[in-house]
C-alpha cells in the first residue's frame, strides 16, 4: 500500500477508535498548553518521534493505555478555570501532575482526572448556565470538541 494510503487509512482508524484524528487532538493541547509538540511528548510519556508519527498518521494507535489517560487527563484540564484563561502556573501545575500521574487502566477504570476536579469544574459549569444552555453548547461543540461537549451534556445532567 503506498504511504498517501496507509496515511488516510491510520486517520480513518483514528477517527474510529478516539473519534478524531489524534494529530487534531494534539495540536489542542500543543496550543492550549503553549508547548511544543517535543514537551507534549515528554509529559504524555511517549517519545517525541512517537507522536509525531501517530499525529501525521504514519501510525494508527497509541499502544501504551497509560499515554491515552494521559493525554484526556490533559484534554479534561484544559477545563479547570485557571487553565481555562492560560494562567502560566495554573498550566504548568497541570503540566507537571500529568506528568507525573501514574494512571493504571483497567476494565472499569480510566483514571483520567481526580474526581474532585470533575465535580469541581461540574458544579463550576452548573453556577454559570443553565441546564438548558450547557446541552445547546454541548451540541455546538459535538464535532470539534467532543470530550468539552461530553463535560457540559454531564454538567446539564444535574446528578
Amino acid at each position: 500500500m503506498e504511504d498517501h494510503k496507509i496515511v488516510q487509512r491510520n486517520i480513518s482508524l483514528q477517527r474510529e477508535w478516539y473519534g478524531e484524528p489524534l494529530g487534531d487532538r494534539v495540536r489542542r493541547l500543543v496550543v492550549a498548553f503553549d508547548v511544543s509538540q517535543a514537551y507534549l511528548a515528554e509529559v504524555l510519556g511517549i517519545s517525541a518521534p512517537m507522536l509525531s508519527q501517530v499525529m501525521s498518521g504514519r501510525r494508527a494507535k497509541i499502544g501504551n493505555p497509560v499515554v491515552l489517560a494521559r493525554m484526556i487527563m490533559l484534554e479534561r484540564k484544559c477545563l479547570i478555570p485557571e487553565v481555562a484563561a492560560g494562567r502560566k502556573e495554573a498550566l504548568l501545575a497541570a503540566l507537571e501532575d500529568v506528568k507525573d500521574s501514574r494512571p493504571t487502566v483497567g476494565r472499569d477504570n480510566i483514571p483520567v482526572a481526580a474526581v474532585s476536579d470533575d465535580r469541581h469544574v461540574l458544579a463550576t459549569l452548573r453556577d454559570i448556565a443553565e441546564d438548558e444552555d450547557l446541552g445547546e453548547a454541548a451540541k455546538r461543540l459535538d464535532d470539534d470538541f467532543p470530550a468539552i461537549a461530553d463535560l457540559l451534556r454531564r454538567a446539564g445532567l444535574r446528578n
